[in-house]
């Protein structure tokens, strides 16, 4: 269950702190949750895993013509068939007046890394370019000539001169973590079609949900986290706030379809 993970967060964040260990209520509480609960039957609540408004990222607009100025996105926290299937909604925020307090959850989670542990957005506009793999071929020959990057006039790594083009993808390309819009990742696969299955028309990227927002070497951390470095959690990646883990440690990206947002999106694990 929702809460037996969030005990078992508790308990765990406790124990890191404190020299003595866990204590006998901790103990059994840990081998009740371990021991599990019995398998769901029935329909499963939804979890939530994001909600964005408009106001807080401006670049955020719904499919078609629609007004909406809310996206809320929620997913089943068991595999279809190899990650959580999410469900798409926009609305407007000021149609929505009736507000649950405590939203529904699901009897039982099939792996504690499918809960999302609940965390204050912080938007970031940020500037990023296409996937390796996207561009043209010239200007990946230009990628690979370190007397290019030279000629900048930067500080550079000395250390990428045997593969330049990894400058460009750690550095300049594909932005880590959540993220709303922006390029496309790629890694598992190289770049494929990804088409409305209603219309035929191009989806664009609507979010990503990331395993951590940053890579192990700090890339792309922002500033003011680099001055105050945030400890790692037992047992997760760094920057694994939201304690979330997608096909060992991969993202979800969504697509969307931008003629309507009645289409149905595409899921893409990369």
């Amino acid at each position: 269950m929702p809460d037996d993970e969030r005990l078992h967060r508790r308990i765990r964040a406790a124990v890191a702190n404190r020299p003595s260990g866990p204590t006998p209520g901790e103990l059994a509480a840990e081998e009740r949750i371990k021991a599990g609960r019995p398998w769901p039957e029935g329909p499963v609540a939804l979890l939530p895993v994001a909600q964005l408004y408009a106001r807080d990222v401006p670049l955020l607009r719904p499919p078609g013509q629609s007004g909406a100025d809310l996206l809320q996105v929620l997913w089943c926290p068991f595999d279809h068939p190899e990650h959580p299937a999410t469900a798409v909604f926009w609305r407007s925020a000021a149609t929505v007046t009736d507000l649950l307090a405590v939203p529904p959850e699901p009897s039982a989670i099939q792996y504690p890394t499918y809960l999302p542990e609940p965390c204050r957005l912080a938007p970031e506009r940020v500037t990023e370019y296409p996937h390796y793999l996207e561009l043209s071929e010239e200007l990946r020959e230009r990628l690979g000539d370190w007397s290019s990057w030279q000629a900048a006039g930067q500080a550079l790594d000395t250390s990428y001169e045997v593969a330049p083009e990894e400058l460009y993808m750690d550095m300049l390309s594909i932005s880590p973590g959540w993220k709303a819009g922006g390029w496309t990742r790629w890694g598992l696969t190289d770049p494929t079609p990804r088409t409305c299955s209603a219309c035929g028309a191009e989806a664009v990227p609507l979010l990503t949900i990331a395993t951590t927002e940053w890579d192990a070497d700090g890339d792309w951390e922002p500033e003011e986290d680099q001055a105050d470095p945030v400890p790692a959690l037992p047992g997760n990646p760094p920057a694994n706030f939201t304690m979330i883990d997608l096909a060992r440690g991969y993202d979800l990206q969504l697509h969307v379809c931008p003629v309507s947002e009645d289409h149905p999106h595409i899921e893409l694990i990369q």
